[in-house]
């Protein structure tokens, strides 16, 4: 994994984490997070809805589309969903018009500080989905593979979340439909895949668990600076078929 990453023309970082086995590759680098920053967005969500601070059945009306991935900009206006839609839309076909309304509802200092709180040191959300003025003022949103790594584990054990808000958080990520790069080369009958996607221009990066009887695989690839977008797809693709093929055959 190391020569694929490292022939790899633009920057790229891992971390992968199964039970007592780590492979690091740039795991503590800076990388745009593009739509793999919904993950930590979710994780908010979820501790609010323990806490009462919003009811995930609560309706709310589509307001202030913006393009990019997702469903709710084609929709008409009269269309009404719920706060629990609105997050499964973030992560299942990366609605970027539902993540900019969990931003609102939530409050992005909320999720700044859970970001923190999880242990996330080189993550923070600056702006909004599709705000690329933003971006122009040097405000990104960024993380880096051991922060993801980090948050996919708060998902999935520990006590951050209540057991029930793990197993929601698993299901929705579960639920993703995009399947381009760390599932791409696996077959998603065999094996239990809970992840999320993200991309801009020259960016590429995936994350995942992967569940395979009791072993359990954290997975984060971050690439930036790509001179070719498809050929990262293909190294994260190969890097997910890895981990398939030690899981299934241990």
């Amino acid at each position: 994994m190391k020569q694929l990453l490292g022939d790899l023309k633009g920057k790229a970082g891992a971390a992968i984490e199964i039970d007592n086995d780590c492979f690091y590759f740039n795991h503590e680098e800076v990388f745009p997070s593009a739509s793999v920053i919904k993950v930590p967005i979710l994780i908010e969500a979820l501790r609010q809805a323990e806490s009462a601070n919003i009811d995930v059945n609560e309706s709310i009306q589509i307001r202030h589309r913006v393009g990019g991935s997702g469903v709710l900009q084609a929709l008409s206006d009269q269309v009404i969903v719920t706060v629990k839609d609105l997050m499964t839309l973030m992560i299942t076909v990366s609605d970027n018009t539902a993540t900019n309304m969990m931003i609102d509802l939530l409050g992005m200092d909320a999720i700044n500080t859970t970001i923190k709180n999880m242990g996330m040191q080189k993550t923070v959300l600056q702006r909004k989905m599709m705000d690329f003025s933003a971006i122009e003022r040097g405000l990104n949103n960024l993380t880096s593979p051991a922060d993801i790594v980090t948050c996919l584990k708060v998902m999935n054990q520990g006590d951050f979340l209540t057991e029930k808000s793990r197993k929601l958080a698993l299901e929705i990520m579960h639920a993703q439909q995009f399947h381009d790069k760390l599932s791409a080369m696996i077959d998603p009958e065999a094996i239990f895949v809970a992840g999320k996607t993200g991309s801009l221009p020259q960016v590429e990066n995936d994350c995942a668990i992967f569940k395979w009887g009791n072993k359990t695989a954290y997975v984060a690839v971050l690439m930036d600076q790509l001179e070719d977008s498809y050929s990262g797809r293909r190294v994260i693709s190969k890097i997910g078929k890895y981990l398939y093929d030690s899981l299934t055959n241990l």
